[in-house]
């Protein structure tokens, strides 16, 4: 008498294992610094600008155009330096999210809403890229604080003002730069380097509000790796009830 053959398991491919963010969030941390760096200078250029031009304006003694000419050079070089450091430090950022996303899939993957691959393609994403990173970062906090299933999230408070604060310099940083390119008389290079500085202060507060944040999931994350030592294991399948048997959860 021949019996029935058991259901196949089916074949599990390789456990996510924990990688380390402390070295990229090192490099994101130095990065970030420099970005406020670049932002200090850029506001005492557009400072330096704004009196120049102040002085041009009121007609106040004889006008220097080599002072002009600095003041316009430092705007430009102050400019270059802040975008070079956004290139990098966005770029970094991004593995680094990634990096903390992959880390979530191995503590708490049932609370993830989106794949890791999201945690690269979101930020390409027009418009969605407002919206699809904040909720994997909320995700990936959930997971990395000692009870994923818990009502609160931890520093999520952090995160949302870093996020909000982050949409708030990026949309004025563009509205500061396209007015002052367009500023063809010297009133309205005075006017427009005020908005230069005042997009400065934004981005200085986006800036150490990133790194707050950096610091923050980067230190969760370790602290519960240092607390488990082995990834979680993949649940087993679940195969259907046999003919007559008891329906889980019934």
């Amino acid at each position: 008498m021949t019996h029935p053959s058991l259901p196949k398991r089916p074949m599990l491919g390789p456990l996510p294992v924990l990688r380390s963010p402390i070295g990229l969030a090192h490099a994101v941390t130095a990065l970030l610094a420099f970005m406020i760096v670049a932002d200090v200078l850029g506001f005492g250029a557009a400072a330096n600008m704004r009196s120049v031009m102040g002085d041009v304006v009121s007609g106040s003694g004889d006008v220097d155009l080599g002072a002009v000419d600095r003041a316009d050079w430092a705007v430009v070089a102050t400019s270059g330096m802040y975008m070079l450091g956004m290139l990098g430090t966005a770029t970094l950022f991004v593995i680094w999210f990634h990096r903390v996303r992959h880390n979530a899939e191995v503590f708490a993957p049932d609370v993830q809403r989106r794949t890791p691959g999201w945690a690269i393609g979101g930020w390409f994403i027009p418009f969605a890229n407002l919206v699809i990173p904040h909720g994997i970062a909320k995700d990936v906090l959930r997971a990395s604080q000692p009870d994923p299933y818990a009502s609160e999230v931890r520093h999520q408070g952090l995160l949302n003002a870093w996020w909000g604060m982050w949409i708030v310099s990026n949309l004025f940083g563009r509205l500061t730069t396209d007015r002052y390119g367009e500023a063809s008389d010297p009133q309205a290079i005075h006017d427009a380097a005020g908005w230069l500085m005042a997009g400065s202060v934004l981005d200085i507060v986006s800036a150490v509000l990133a790194l707050l944040f950096v610091r923050r999931l980067t230190a969760a994350q370790n602290d519960k790796a240092m607390g488990r030592q082995q990834p979680l294991q993949q649940p087993a399948p679940q195969y259907p009830p046999a003919a007559g048997g008891p329906v889980p959860g019934a």
